[in-house]
């Protein structure tokens, strides 16, 4: 994407030109200046012109070719150019052309390459002294002086610090780089033990290497190491160590070679915090809150917890619009101060995710008590106004408060959670905190996962539909079944309708999946018609209320109809109550116009919500479903249940006193059915009767009616 151009520029003026980076007559004296006055000038006007035309190319590279950035470092050690003093420069020189960032970019990938260079050259000169160091050992018995005197060489004029030192850890001599890296005398490293140089930032794993090296265990091993210089500065080195063994292959020296990389420490350490905090608010960013919850899960102590407050700001967005950009920079500034200065001295990480979220990281936390605690110092902490400006900005915030075990989630997941619950605490009225539900989170997940999931479901072939029996009272016969749809999703397996249909509802899906439902239901009975005639059952299909609102309800069923060659009279269509308001609701009509078609109409679960009876006075249906809940609670003797059996006769009653006949749902043993029966229900349905069921099941019900 093109950015705009700057306010006040035509959109067609060419975007400006950077200057070249370095610029050469500048990056010419500075290499002579250092080492190039040494060099034939000829061979110094080739490396200064490869090293520009590197970092050229470089630059003009979309993005930054870092390679030939680095490349261009590398030129310069191979020509010996090794000073310090020229890096820094040269850095300098590079940051401070052209645009910032890219500068700075350049800059960058240029150190790098110098400084794998030079590491490179140093470990070729430091293999070159063990290996020097071993032949003068070889033959010191043949030319003991001569060997002597070329190692000595070597070890006072060398461009590293080396140490030599025996097994027990006694440092035996030191040369002259060695005592520059720690601005040291000789007499003040002479005698000491390894052991002394011991640092609290120390590697992880340094002095197990170590002890294993002076016993014998391993050769050599190599770590960026940190020392306290003699007047208590802190140096960063590359430090390499080896073994000397005698003639018998006992340990008996160990060579310890050091490479100052103080000066690349800090850039690289400039580098990584600058990648890793928020250039806004100087609080950690997304990247470095994500690496400190990994670490959490890397090796876990039996029973650790931590917690996670995630903070959003309530009403940022309206000072961002009304006061402006600028004034929402500030503010942020100053909430992440606050929550900083009050969250901090409890040992907590507070981070900047990006917009105006936020997140509160617990680690090794106690339990519920102090991640809430947490949640209630965030909150305290934006509960005065924060002048600015002259102005008095009263900024709140919304928390979701997660604490867990670590073994019981995943960092992902965690967030995730910890989302929701924020967005729970919004939903319930702002200005608070609200706990991680694990149930509600399973909840949402679920719902999260099935509406991702459903727009390619049905391209994808992912549902399919069982059919219940509907059975008549008097004679046990088939005389219905009712189309229920089935999802088999590909991680969650298979799905009934109450798992997805309400998302669906939600999201307006019901739409093409309803339509979808029909075509197959009304397919299926017009198959089962034409195979068995009248011994085929009526197919019954549920119309969620979206469905039955819906203006083009008619024409899909008729085209539907006339598509299979279903006869209306086979079709019921199952509604709620809720689904037609009243006499004056469009819905009516549409429901008239179905009925004059001879689609018969039932309501279904009936009894559950606040039924009027004018209103079903005035629907033309022909039926009832009592709901399932009225006859499946009916289990225990006692008052309660004769209440409701007279409740179920009550209905029972009232829909014949309508001329509607009338279905039970739930019916599960033959004790029911036959009370049922004596009431003069006409239909029953439930696991007494047969459970949901694949098509050809249905076809085998039939036939073996027919062999009665």
């Amino acid at each position: 994407m093109t950015a705009p151009p700057p306010a006040g520029d035509s959109a067609g003026a060419a975007a400006p030109t950077l200057p070249d980076i370095p610029d050469p007559d500048r990056w010419a004296a500075l290499l002579r200046g250092s080492q190039g006055a040494a060099m034939h000038p000829g061979a110094l006007t080739r490396l200064v012109s490869r090293t520009i035309e590197l970092l050229h190319g470089a630059q003009r590279c979309e993005p930054l070719d870092s390679g030939a950035a680095a490349e261009a470092g590398a030129l310069l050690v191979e020509a010996h150019f090794t000073d310090a003093d020229l890096l820094s420069r040269a850095i300098a020189l590079l940051a401070a052309s052209g645009d910032r960032a890219a500068g700075a970019e350049l800059a960058g990938a240029f150190a790098a390459g110098w400084a794998s260079a030079l590491r490179e050259r140093t470990l070729q000169e430091q293999e070159a002294i063990r290996l020097a160091a071993d032949t003068a050992r070889r033959e010191a018995e043949r030319a003991l002086r001569e060997s002597e005197a070329r190692f000595r060489a070597l070890f006072e004029s060398a461009a590293i610090g080396i140490g030599i030192g025996d097994v027990e850890g006694n440092i035996m001599a030191v040369n002259k780089a060695l005592e520059n890296i720690f601005g040291a005398r000789p007499e003040d490293m002479q005698g000491r033990r390894v052991n002394d140089l011991v640092h609290p930032e120390d590697t992880p794993g340094v002095w197990e290497a170590y002890e294993d090296l002076v016993s014998g265990k391993r050769e050599h091993f190599s770590f960026d190491k940190p020392y306290y210089r003699q007047d208590g500065e802190v140096v960063w080195t590359h430090l390499t160590v080896s073994l000397i063994r005698d003639d018998e292959g006992t340990p008996v020296y160990q060579v310890a070679m050091l490479e100052d990389i103080t000066d690349r420490y800090r850039l690289q350490e400039r580098l990584r915090h600058q990648a890793t905090h928020d250039p806004l608010t100087g609080l950690p960013n997304r990247s470095a809150f994500f690496e400190r919850l990994e670490a959490i899960f890397d090796a876990p102590e039996p029973g650790a917890r931590f917690g996670l407050c995630y903070v959003d700001l309530d009403g940022f967005k309206v000072v961002n619009d009304s006061l402006g950009h600028e004034m929402g920079d500030q503010l942020l500034a100053a909430v992440a101060l606050r929550l900083e200065a009050a969250l901090r001295p409890l040992g907590h990480l507070v981070a900047r995710l990006g917009g105006d979220e936020f997140v509160v990281l617990l680690e090794d936390c106690r339990g519920e008590q102090e991640a809430v605690a947490a949640a209630k110092t965030v909150l305290a902490a934006l509960a005065k106004p924060v002048p600015i400006d002259g102005h008095r900005l009263a900024v709140g915030a919304s928390v979701g408060v997660l604490e867990r075990p670590v073994a019981a989630t995943t960092p992902m997941a965690a967030v995730r959670a910890a989302d929701l619950t924020l967005y729970r605490a919004k939903e319930e009225g702002r200005g608070r905190w609200t706990l991680f539900d694990p149930q509600r989170n399973a909840r949402a997940v679920s719902r999260y996962a099935v509406s991702v999931r459903m727009p390619v479901a049905l391209d994808r072939g992912e549902f399919f539909i069982d059919y219940q029996p509907l059975c008549a009272l008097s004679d046990g016969s088939l005389a219905a079944v009712e189309a229920l749809v089935r999802w088999r999703h590909p991680q969650l397996g298979v799905l009934g309708p109450d798992e997805f249909i309400g998302t669906a509802e939600e999201t307006g899906l019901i739409m093409p999946l309803g339509r979808w439902v029909l075509e197959q239901a009304c397919g299926q009975a017009a198959d089962w018609a034409r195979q068995f005639g009248d011994r085929a059952p009526q197919v019954n299909v549920n119309l969620a209320v979206r469905q039955v609102r819906n203006a083009g309800l008619v024409s899909d069923i008729d085209r539907i109809l006339r598509d299979t060659g279903l006869e209306p009279g086979r079709l019921q269509l199952e509604i709620t109550e809720s689904a037609v308001v009243g006499p004056k609701d469009e819905s009516l009509r549409a429901l008239n116009s179905l009925a004059d078609m001879g689609v018969s109409l039932a309501v279904d679960d009936f009894g559950t919500g606040w039924s009027n009876l004018a209103y079903l006075r005035d629907l033309p249906v022909s039926g009832l479903k009592i709901a399932g809940s009225f006859v499946s609670d009916l289990k225990d003797s006692g008052r309660e249940q004769v209440l409701g059996w007279r409740i179920v006769g009550g209905l029972v009653s009232l829909a014949h006193t309508l001329g509607l006949t009338v279905t039970a749902e739930g019916v599960e043993n033959a004790d029911h059915a036959d009370r049922l029966r004596s009431m003069g229900c006409d239909l029953a349905q439930g696991w007494y009767f047969g459970r949901p069921m694949r098509p050809e099941e249905i076809v085998r019900r039939i036939l073996e009616s027919d062999k009665k």
